[in-house]
């Protein structure tokens, strides 16, 4: 080690000023001041937020809590469920879960040419702009609103939840498809085209393969939610376990209700750690969670 070195290191550590450090501390608490009003603040705007909306909803909190204290002895009518009635309700459950099923495959088979019409490097400026519309139409219309129209149509039963679980399914999925395709490098489709491909022929080889796990795996998730939403349309009208709840509830027959419950629980709980499974694998082949 040479003599620069060793001078080096026999340096003593230098002494920061104190009136340096006392700048520094009063900086600091300054930052820290500052960043109390603001949190001050955003807290004081949040509750003048609720208390303007309590106000105009007309918010009362001593029927809030008389409620509460009504709520615990009606609770306790749930329990025990009436475990001899779920031989009964394993029919409408899985009249709940093809219904979710059945849903999802018609949206994901619906979805992809939607989702090819509305990319940019696809379709047309103008068959675009029309699919677009027509996606952000289904995304923007609830399944209970579907729902009721198509009961109209089609009458009380599981048809009309079938639609209106695949209208909505298409609008999640061709927008999601739509933006992974538009995300695809330009070079490969250009690639393919370049060999004499024809259109469909580019979208057969350089785009369904690209998307295809985006389809599959945006499909399962799909099925967790409409499992949820077959329920909610149960209640009004299309059939299912979310029926029987629904006419559990308004005869007061709380434990069989209680039973129907914990049956749509487990459904839901199966179906999301299938789903979760099923994706990890398609997209990166990993453990599951």
């Amino acid at each position: 080690m040479g003599s620069s070195s060793k001078e080096f290191f026999r340096q003593e550590p230098p002494i920061l000023d104190s009136k340096f450090l006392d700048w520094k501390f009063l900086e600091w608490k300054k930052s820290i001041a500052g960043q109390r009003g603001k949190q001050a603040v955003i807290a004081l705007v949040l509750v003048l937020l609720v208390a303007l909306t309590a106000w105009r909803c007309n918010v009362d909190v001593q029927s809030f809590i008389t409620g509460i204290n009504k709520g615990f002895p009606l609770v306790g009518m749930f329990f025990p469920p009436e475990w001899s009635g779920m031989a009964d309700m394993l029919q409408p459950l899985g009249v709940t879960t093809v219904m979710a099923m059945a849903a999802t495959i018609l949206g994901m088979c619906l979805s992809l040419p939607c989702a090819l019409a509305a990319s940019s490097n696809i379709a047309p400026p103008v068959v675009r702009q029309v699919m677009r519309a027509f996606i952000a139409l289904e995304r923007g219309l609830p399944e209970i609103v579907q729902m009721l129209l198509l009961i109209a149509i089609f009458g009380l039963g599981a048809v009309p939840g079938l639609v209106a679980l695949s209208f909505s399914s298409i609008g999640m999925l061709a927008k999601l498809l739509a933006d992974a395709i538009e995300e695809i490098e330009p070079q490969m489709l250009e690639a393919v085209a370049g060999t004499g491909a024809t259109r469909s022929q580019v979208i057969r080889y350089a785009v369904i393969p690209q998307i295809l796990p985006a389809l599959f795996a945006n499909g399962l998730f799909r099925f967790e939610f409409n499992v949820r939403a077959g329920v909610i349309l149960g209640a009004i009208g299309a059939g299912g376990i979310g029926y029987v709840m629904m006419t559990a509830m308004n005869s007061m027959d709380y434990q069989k209700a209680c039973m129907a419950t914990l049956l749509t629980l487990t459904l839901v709980f199966f179906s999301e750690r299938i789903s979760d499974f099923c994706r990890t694998r398609i997209l990166d082949g990993g453990t599951p969670r």
